[in-house]
């Protein structure tokens, strides 16, 4: 873009000619709003302090990864819940609004299990890469791989050596599959279609 109209003058509207003031029903509502759009055009659309990241760390992106892991949590579970209410209705001959009852029930405890399921795996998980962000001074896959297999090992220490190791496993090898889907630019590309669509 050039800035060749950077060295022309502005037109409060006193030319009928061009911009707002050339159709009398785009006149503006204040004479405020009376402005050469294209001075607007020049300037960044983002204003970063100096040095600072120009994307979100993991802190900002733990709030949003938690609350949809707690909603895709809810979806899967109601969808198990209903599945189960379904069968467990048929089987015990319940109709009307004992079987819609009984539906509700199971779609809304096991929602809510799975809920509080995927959103503790999701506290954890950003937990985790919010400290080593923090402790090695720089975001990168290592944070991401490490922080997969210590959620594992954690939401699993409870429940014995074996279980906690196979959790950890479970984690590192989620978390790893996930970046090697970055890293061969599948999933960037995939975004960036999905925004083109949007």
């Amino acid at each position: 873009m050039s800035d060749d109209y950077l060295s022309k003058p502005l037109s409060f509207g006193g030319s009928q000619s061009s911009g707002i003031a050339a159709s009398p029903q785009l006149q503006p509502l204040s004479p405020y709003l009376n402005y050469d759009s294209r001075y607007l055009q020049a300037q960044p659309e983002f204003i970063f302090p100096e040095g600072a990241s120009k994307q979100r760390g993991r802190f900002e992106l733990a709030f949003s990864q938690i609350g949809s892991s707690a909603m895709i949590g809810a979806c899967i579970g109601g969808m198990g819940g209903m599945y189960n209410g379904i069968n467990a209705t048929r089987l015990a001959n319940q109709t009307g609004k004992l079987r819609r009852t009984q539906l509700l029930n199971h779609v809304m405890k096991q929602g809510a299990a799975t809920a509080n399921t995927f959103g503790t795996i999701a506290v954890m998980y950003s937990a985790f890469g919010v400290v080593l962000q923090y402790a090695r001074g720089e975001d990168d896959d290592f944070n991401t791989i490490a922080a997969g297999g210590a959620t594992g090992l954690l939401y699993k220490s409870t429940a014995g050596l074996r279980k906690c190791a196979i959790g950890g496993g479970i984690g590192l090898a989620l978390t790893s599959l996930y970046v090697l889907w970055n890293m061969t630019g599948v999933g960037s590309r995939k975004l960036s279609d999905l925004k083109s669509y949007m």
